[in-house]
């Protein structure tokens, strides 16, 4: 059986409305047909920060009928953590390739597909 999804995708180069604002470099969102959600929203920041050392803002989510199953996230404050079934844990960012295939394995294992699934 094939898995009917609805895919909005959004990539955006360097900013122009200022040197001072976040780019959004990367913004996907699937909603399958089992009624889960997988989003991911990557956004480059101007400069880094003690929580955010490699200059990146994140968040990917996989959730199915309002509860989160799996997030990866770095909030202000939190630095770079994921949230698996209601756990959470500290991550080791290392790019955001890597960071994309930890993700779309704690998808995979939560019972999620990735998005080649999708």
């Amino acid at each position: 059986m094939r898995h009917m999804a609805r895919r909005t995708s959004g990539r955006a180069g360097p900013s122009r409305s200022g040197a001072g604002k976040a780019a959004l470099l990367l913004h996907e969102k699937v909603v399958l047909s089992d009624e889960s959600i997988i989003e991911i929203v990557v956004w480059r920041l101007p400069r880094a920060t003690p929580d955010r050392p490699h200059g990146f803002k994140y968040r990917l989510y996989y959730g199915r009928r309002g509860v989160c199953l799996v997030r990866y996230d770095n909030e202000t404050g939190k630095g770079d953590h994921r949230h698996v079934r209601g756990r959470e844990m500290p991550y080791e960012f290392k790019s955001i390739a890597q960071l994309r295939r930890d993700f779309e394995r704690d998808v995979k294992a939560a019972g999620g597909k990735d998005e080649e699934d999708a």
